[in-house]
């Protein structure tokens, strides 16, 4: 069965509005621009795609904002969606800030949802709290990413997701997407202190986050980036079981940022292998590349 015919839209995906004018990052790069996202899109098969501001400072040089999301998805309508972004230390930063308006105002020009959350807080904390009861009244799932400590970026949590479980738990209504490494290596258990923040290879034996998606059907799987695709390309048995039980909950995305990166060309190369050899359906390789995202963003 071929899969050129069936488009696929993106979960996550982040532009610089005047790439030219960003300072390289610590590689010498810089994040691309629309065009050049366009460009891959295009030799891939992405119809649409989710762009997702970076509005916390941690991990970045330079953010960008949800009005720079909110105008490029109208400027190329046919191409973008937007997310817009909050960080919980925002206004106050006391501990008290409502932010159901600020949420309420995106929601009504436009946001399909909230992420990539990447603030450096406890995912668990009162504040990301709040957040996610106003997302969860308001109908717009939140994309998080993941992270193991208090040095780098991504919502903080510990080893086997507790936190992240007890979120889950409080917020029954609210759409979860986990993406991240320290989110990913927790497909398999051999998931240790030392590992967790990395792309390991080899069989991976259920994990985690198997576990929470059994319990919690909130719980929906974000593939993108290394991170993602690396979760389910260490491990091809195990995909095409993890895909066939989670069909309805897993999301293809890119995350290309950078000019010159390979990944998402592998991992479509992977899908594309994985439904020619009988390992995926196409019916579960077209709900992953499509029409759960379609679902979840209300297209």
């Amino acid at each position: 069965m071929k899969t050129s015919g069936i488009k696929k839209i993106d979960i996550h995906s982040h532009v610089q509005l005047f790439p030219e004018y960003m300072p390289p990052l610590y590689n010498g790069k810089t994040f691309v621009g629309a065009e050049q996202l366009f460009k891959l899109f295009d030799e891939i098969g992405v119809e649409k795609s989710v762009l997702l501001p970076l509005i916390s400072i941690e991990g970045q040089v330079s953010v960008n904002s949800c009005e720079e999301a909110k105008y490029l998805s109208e400027k190329y309508p046919d191409r973008f969606l937007w997310f817009c972004n909050i960080d919980p230390r925002c206004i106050s930063n006391d501990g008290k800030q409502d932010y159901s308006k600020i949420l309420e105002f995106y929601k009504s020009i436009g946001a399909r949802g909230v992420g990539e959350i990447t603030s450096n807080v406890y995912v668990d904390s009162p504040d990301m709290d709040r957040i996610f009861s106003c997302c969860e009244e308001l109908g717009l799932p939140v994309l998080l990413h993941i992270g193991a400590g208090f040095y780098s970026y991504g919502v903080v949590d510990d080893l086997g997701l507790p936190r992240l479980e007890k979120m889950l738990k409080a917020h029954p209504d609210l759409i979860f997407l986990g993406h991240s490494q320290v989110f990913w290596t927790e497909i398999s258990s051999d998931n240790t202190d030392a590992t967790r923040d990395s792309w390991p290879a080899g069989k991976v034996d259920g994990g985690r986050i198997t576990e929470l998606l059994r319990e919690y059907g909130n719980l929906y799987c974000d593939f993108s980036a290394t991170s993602g695709s690396n979760a389910l390309m260490r491990d091809p048995e195990h995909a095409a079981r993890f895909i066939e039980e989670f069909s309805d909950r897993v999301l293809y995305g890119t995350d290309y940022c950078l000019e010159g990166q390979s990944f998402p060309y592998k991992f479509n190369d992977f899908l594309n292998e994985m439904v020619e050899s009988g390992n995926i359906s196409i019916e579960n390789y077209t709900k992953l590349v499509r029409t759960n995202a379609e679902k979840i963003l209300g297209l």
